[in-house]
């Protein structure tokens, strides 16, 4: 059983948890301010103990929001940023059009339970992201808590996804760049991460693959492999695991890539949604069976 994220003070702001494991509200906080080296180092505490943050009426310039993400650590381009003609490649722009409403099965790219860049040799930290222009009703994004989802497997089927490894591939993105899949996987490798990642800062065990970037399971047939993959993904769906929020003009959420997945409600279309995220670079995934 799952337990609820333990209880913290905070000094700099106030935090309003938004579910008993995941998720909490930020306030009395302005990010256009230079935040002391504490605030900082509160605010990275918040990210750890709820997962993800949100911050409400932050209107802020991008180069801002630039500078907010950085006191988290080197930030990351995202190769569709690198296409685009942009003065800040560091904002990735992730924009849904009405024209996309045409395409089969009305899929916005994004509504599916996922982690960002796992496809990376190091993914991501964690993204910071803006609401610039939000549907009139609709458009939320959910997070599912992945330590929560480890902990709610049974004994056995821990101690075994433990001792797994996954296949990661972000050739999806490689049409969209420009290049061929070839061209995209020389410069991408496939990736082999831990089933199970131990996060870095709070020693947590999480469960580490998701239907967009995991293409399979080391030493398994294709069959079992894709057996325990949709046994494994299916744990994101658990509402007891899962927040959800409904974006603003100038709502942020920062939530942290390496305990948590995400899942953009595509029940908008045809309007518009159009959000700014910013990322900061992560590490190696590992697993510790010590920790």
């Amino acid at each position: 059983m799952a337990t609820a994220a333990p209880a913290r003070e905070f000094v700099k702001f106030s935090v309003d948890p938004m579910t008993p494991r995941i998720g909490a509200l930020i306030d009395d906080i302005d990010l256009r301010e230079e935040f002391s080296d504490e605030t900082i180092a509160e605010l990275r505490q918040a990210l750890m103990t709820y997962k993800v943050i949100f911050f409400r009426d932050q209107d802020i310039t991008q180069e801002q929001h630039i500078a907010f993400a950085r006191r988290f650590g080197e930030l990351e381009i995202h190769p569709m940023s690198e296409v685009e003609n942009q003065d800040h490649p560091e904002i990735f722009h992730l924009k849904t059009r009405p024209a996309i409403s045409n395409n089969a099965g009305n899929r916005t790219g994004a509504d599916l339970w996922h982690s960002d860049v796992t496809w990376r040799s190091e993914p991501s930290l964690g993204s910071i992201l803006r609401g610039r222009t939000i549907p009139d009703v609709g458009g939320d994004t959910m997070w599912s808590d992945q330590v929560a989802a480890y902990e709610g497997l049974s004994p056995a089927m821990k101690d075994w996804v433990c001792t797994l490894t996954a296949v990661h591939d972000g050739s999806v993105f490689a049409k969209v760049t420009g290049l061929t899949v070839e061209e995209w996987l020389e410069r991408f490798p496939l990736q082999e991460h831990p089933v199970v990642r131990t996060h870095p800062e709070t020693g947590e065990r999480a469960l580490y693959v998701n239907c967009a970037f995991t293409r399979s399971i080391k030493g398994l047939s294709q069959k079992e492999s894709d057996w325990l993959l949709a046994h494994l993904y299916a744990q994101a769906a658990t509402p007891e695991y899962q927040v959800r929020f409904s974006w603003e003009e100038n709502s942020f959420a920062f939530w942290d890539n390496r305990s948590c997945q995400h899942y953009a409600v595509g029940d908008y279309l045809p309007a518009m949604r159009h959000v700014e995220r910013v990322t900061v670079a992560g590490d190696k995934p590992y697993f510790n069976p010590a920790r």
